[in-house]
């Protein structure tokens, strides 16, 4: 499978305009994720909590607190690469389906 079909793909799938835009979102996810893993091991150490070893408790805290800052990191890195607008349609159908996790039918 070449590189040039796996990028259409994901153009087509996530409805973009061209390869350059497809390149864009993934330079924002990149940057993103190693954001985030810049800076959350400083968030903990300030909070005083040692996630060196794991646990229940432990790995609750870490997704209430670097989910959201995923979530924001993405915005803003969407928004440095002239991306914002299909970062926050995904935003939007993310916390939907957050909501109806808690929304009884």
């Amino acid at each position: 499978m070449s590189k040039n079909s796996l990028l259409k793909r994901l153009q087509h799938k996530w409805q973009l305009k061209s390869i350059r835009q497809v390149l864009l979102v993934l330079l924002a996810f990149a940057c993103t994720g190693f954001t985030v893993l810049l800076i959350k091991q400083p968030i903990f150490d300030f909070l005083g909590v040692d996630m060196s070893s794991g646990g229940f408790w432990k790995t609750v805290l870490y997704l209430l607190l670097v989910l959201p800052l995923y979530q924001v990191l993405l915005l803003a890195y969407g928004f440095v690469f002239g991306q914002f607008s299909f970062f926050w349609r995904k935003e939007k159908k993310f916390f939907q389906r957050i909501g109806a996790l808690f929304i009884r039918r």
